[in-house]
């Protein structure tokens, strides 16, 4: 069979994805109990418990979204009308939406060339007397430099907020894990995340206060300990207690699910040694590999050579940076030209997969190097 017409696993594919029995019994037990709504069961609570531990965090909120989550987060940090919010330009939407949503302005800095992620210095320039708080996007499952932000975030007084949506059990250079620097950590349960529950978001502090502000805010800003008096602003972000159920199911598989996601790189990676012109965007120690990110000389040549040999590639992952979305209010070309120019031309996202073995991987491989023949071809 032509490799062409092998094809690879997908997360929208049985084969991609690592549901199983543990999923069909955990949705049979909600059926069984009659409580779907997580007000009034322990799936979605249990899952809170389960996901606090895994991270060694004291407290975790379940909500409906990963999107959700970062707004509980915004929410918790205080952010409102006004109000500035520094972030990334490059990621997902609902990165900046809950700020939109708050009334608040995001402030986009640029990116480190090498790996997408943001800049400290970028960070710690885009700081006026407005900012509220500093989102920090781990792209792709690598590791954003947690440690300079965190210090660029203690000098001026702001929380930071690690959005972990492609990064579960990601560490930093020093091994620590991704999501236990911020003053709040945020995890998406999206179709293409590592693990999934189709929609389903999670949110880890050590901040009592936070946390009880976030529980709040998922829930209509209704404390049901003392009736139905709602003390604070809030939406129903909840999590229904079937969602939580097969969260459960698949919290006890990331940690192999990023172990396989890692042996699979590594595969690649030693497959790859030797290009000329093709590298890593970011360092391979600790990444979670969400995707499989490359820094190419022309991304949209290279997603158009590896689309012909049947392996998907989404060149500059974004068609645009986040504030030249019609959407956002002020963006201009131009704001973060590091950014645009890993967008417009050197960055290429390959889909990743727990599923993919040996065979997959060296196809990727052998597509990889002939797309690399055949652009410096011309």
């Amino acid at each position: 069979m032509p490799e062409r017409e092998i094809p690879l696993p997908t997360m929208l594919d049985p084969r991609g994805r690592t549901i199983g029995e543990e999923e069909r019994a955990a949705v049979l037990r909600v059926l069984d109990s009659a409580v779907l709504c997580s007000a009034f069961g322990t799936e979605a609570r249990s899952l809170e418990a389960e996901m606090a531990a895994l991270y060694g965090r004291p407290h975790a909120v379940a909500c409906s979204s990963g999107t959700a989550a970062l707004h509980l987060a915004v929410a918790a940090c205080g952010v409102g009308p006004g109000d500035e919010v520094v972030t990334t330009p490059i990621s997902d939407f609902g990165t900046i939406a809950p700020v939109l949503a708050q009334g608040a302005r995001p402030v986009f800095a640029d990116v480190r060339a090498g790996d997408g992620n943001l800049d400290p210095d970028a960070v710690e320039a885009a700081v006026t007397p407005r900012t509220k708080a500093v989102i920090a996007v781990h792209l792709f499952g690598g590791a954003a430099d947690v440690a300079r932000l965190r210090e660029v975030c203690d000098r001026h007084g702001l929380p930071l907020v690690e959005d972990c949506a492609q990064a579960w059990l990601g560490e930093d250079a020093s091994g620590r894990l991704l999501g236990t620097a911020g003053d709040v950590a945020c995890f998406s349960l999206q179709q293409f995340k590592h693990i999934t529950t189709g929609d389903g978001g999670l949110t880890v502090t050590g901040d009592p206060e936070r946390a009880r502000r976030m529980r709040l805010f998922m829930d209509k800003g209704w404390d049901r300990s003392e009736g139905r008096v709602h003390r604070e602003m809030g939406l129903n972000y909840r999590m229904p207690e079937l969602v939580a159920a097969v969260a459960r199911a698949q919290l006890g598989k990331v940690e192999g699910v990023v172990r396989a996601r890692r042996e699979a790189a590594g595969r690649l990676l030693a497959a790859l040694e030797g290009l000329e012109g093709v590298a890593l965007a970011g360092e391979p120690a600790g990444h979670a590999w969400w995707m499989f990110p490359l820094l190419v000389g022309d991304n949209a040549r290279w997603a158009k050579e590896l689309a012909a040999q049947g392996v998907p590639a989404l060149p500059g992952y974004l068609e645009r940076p986040l504030y030249a979305n019609p959407a956002v209010p002020g963006g201009r070309t131009g704001l973060c030209p590091r950014a645009e120019e890993l967008i417009g031309r050197t960055l290429l996202a390959l889909p990743w997969s727990e599923a993919y073995g040996e065979e997959h991987v060296d196809r990727i491989a052998r597509a990889l190097r002939r797309a690399h023949q055949r652009v410096a071809a011309g």
